[in-house]
């Protein structure tokens, strides 16, 4: 049997050990290639059943990005506006018809339609866990990540989504951070905090 191996050390700091929550970024733009880049590495991520319900809206031009700005918390506003790109990470309330595409091994579209809480906690759960691959995706091809709540996701469903199923999640400043406006890293629990071995 084939045992993989740990990843370089300098992949590890990219993604997790260095990586920083960003909420300045330099004026430098992001080419779509990179967008594309980021999504075709977290789509092999797993889902349950393998639902995929995370849809994605890149936000990039200056009136989008103010329709973006009118539905966020005062203190967000900076953020969005030094970075390049946001990402609305969204979920599809209606991801279970890509099902017969998705899972063609069974009906599982039948298994979700009509019962909304299921494809609620379905589509929270599996567009969230997509959403962490988003974020390892792209600190992977060299961006540095903003992730963040702090909006109003009613107002902005209805600005963004208001002719479709899809369900704002949570938003995430992509670009390459200004490390001179970070503050100091804050602590993380040890392995005894918050693990348990049985």
């Amino acid at each position: 049997m084939e045992i993989n191996k740990l990843i370089s050390e300098d992949s590890l700091d990219q993604i997790f050990f260095k990586a920083r929550t960003h909420r300045a970024f330099a004026n430098e733009p992001i080419d779509d290639r990179v967008l594309h880049q980021i999504y075709d590495i977290l789509k092999w991520g797993p889902t349950s059943a393998n639902c995929c319900p995370m849809r994605v809206v890149f936000v990039k031009s200056p009136e989008s990005k103010e329709k973006l700005i009118s539905c966020l918390d005062k203190g967000n506003v900076p953020k969005v506006q030094s970075a390049p790109v946001t990402a609305i990470i969204a979920m599809d309330m209606e991801f279970f018809e890509k099902m017969p595409k998705l899972a063609p091994h069974g009906d599982l579209r039948s298994y979700f339609a009509g019962n909304q809480k299921l494809i609620d906690e379905t589509a929270f759960r599996n567009s969230s866990l997509q959403g962490a691959y988003f974020l390892i995706a792209a600190r992977a091809v060299g961006l540095d990540c903003g992730p963040m709540s702090g909006f109003d996701n009613a107002k902005l469903d209805a600005t963004f989504f208001a002719d479709s199923k899809w369900k704002s999640n949570f938003l995430c400043n992509l670009g390459y951070g200004d490390a001179t406006q970070l503050k100091p890293r804050q602590p993380r629990l040890s392995f005894d905090e918050a693990c348990v071995v049985l």
